[in-house]
């Protein structure tokens, strides 16, 4: 079996050729440094920065901390806004790169603001499938807010679902007692897959300022040490829904890929480990073929039945 038919994946509105994508907000539009480092079209995906209607400054410096192995980020959604995306950012993406998968980031403050981002990004051709970003700790109105019930998250997917023309997924967060039971709500609200897990809310503190090492006090924690949180809620969700995930939460090599897979993944997306290894997305691709072999698995569209047949 060739390489690239090992690591084929299909998923809802995506052909993938290998399951591995930055996560959202780290290659931004395919236009910041870590995008430029090699040819994209080695992806199997590019998420896109989360996009709002209008456009967000985002939060006050400092955005970013290092937290020992791990990241605390409060960015906060930072984006020129919806109109300039769909008139220039996603062009230009698409245009240099015509055959790569895109996904579609949508965040807001209102369902309305996010049923018109998707919307409009849904209507563009410019985009493959949309990822609804409920799930973002750093901001204070939207984001989390709306993920962490489940009533609510179905209003706002079933709402999404209505006005989008392509496939739909879900990133749900982690900070919630019972991440199920919201993973049902985006099921029977007819998402086509989940994205999990986003950032767990965090904060640190300058011993000898005595202050919040972030601007915004709080922010979304990533990196390696989310990894066991991230594995066991991909368990837990794969077992009690049908639908496609994409699993993400400190992966760093083929190995951890694996294990996403073994908990129930279908793709895998990379992010806090850019900030050790700037082409850490790329270097997992190459080294996939080569841990399969050594675990014996023909191909990942086969491991996900196995993986699924079990549940």
């Amino acid at each position: 079996m060739k390489v690239s038919e090992r690591l084929a994946v299909e998923l809802p509105g995506l052909q993938l050729k290998n399951p591995i994508m930055p996560a959202s907000g780290c290659f931004g539009f395919g236009d910041n440094r870590y995008a430029k480092l090699y040819d994209l079209n080695k992806l199997g995906a590019l998420v896109i920065k989360s996009t709002t209607l209008k456009e967000r400054v985002g939060n006050p410096a400092p955005q970013i901390a290092w937290a020992g192995q791990n990241v605390l980020n409060s960015v906060g959604l930072k984006n020129p806004g919806v109109k300039v995306i769909l008139e220039e950012k996603l062009p230009a993406l698409r245009t240099k790169y015509p055959k790569l998968p895109l996904i579609g980031s949508v965040a807001g403050a209102t369902v309305s603001e996010y049923t018109e981002v998707a919307r409009l990004l849904s209507t563009s051709g410019l985009v493959d499938a949309l990822e609804l970003n409920i799930s973002c700790p750093n901001v204070h109105e939207g984001g989390m807010l709306f993920g962490t019930d489940p009533k609510i998250v179905a209003v706002l997917t079933r709402a999404v679902k209505d006005v989008s023309r392509i496939p739909v997924y879900v990133k749900l967060t982690p900070n919630v007692t019972d991440i199920v039971s919201v993973a049902e709500a985006v099921e029977n609200a007819g998402a086509d897959g989940l994205s999990m897990i986003n950032t767990l809310l965090g904060m640190k503190i300058d011993v000898q300022t005595r202050q919040s090492v972030l601007g915004s006090l709080t922010g979304g924690l990533s990196g390696p040490g989310i990894k066991p949180i991230a594995i066991r809620m991909i368990h837990q969700v794969s077992h009690a829904v049908s639908l496609p995930i994409i699993g993400l939460g400190g992966v760093e090599t083929a190995v951890d890929v694996i294990e996403m897979y073994l908990a129930g993944a279908s793709a895998v997306a990379i992010g806090t480990a850019h900030f050790n290894n700037p082409t850490a997305c790329a270097d997992v691709v190459d080294a996939l073929p080569q841990e399969m072999d050594k675990l014996g698995i023909s191909s990942l569209s086969e491991l996900i039945s196995q993986v699924r047949s079990e549940h």
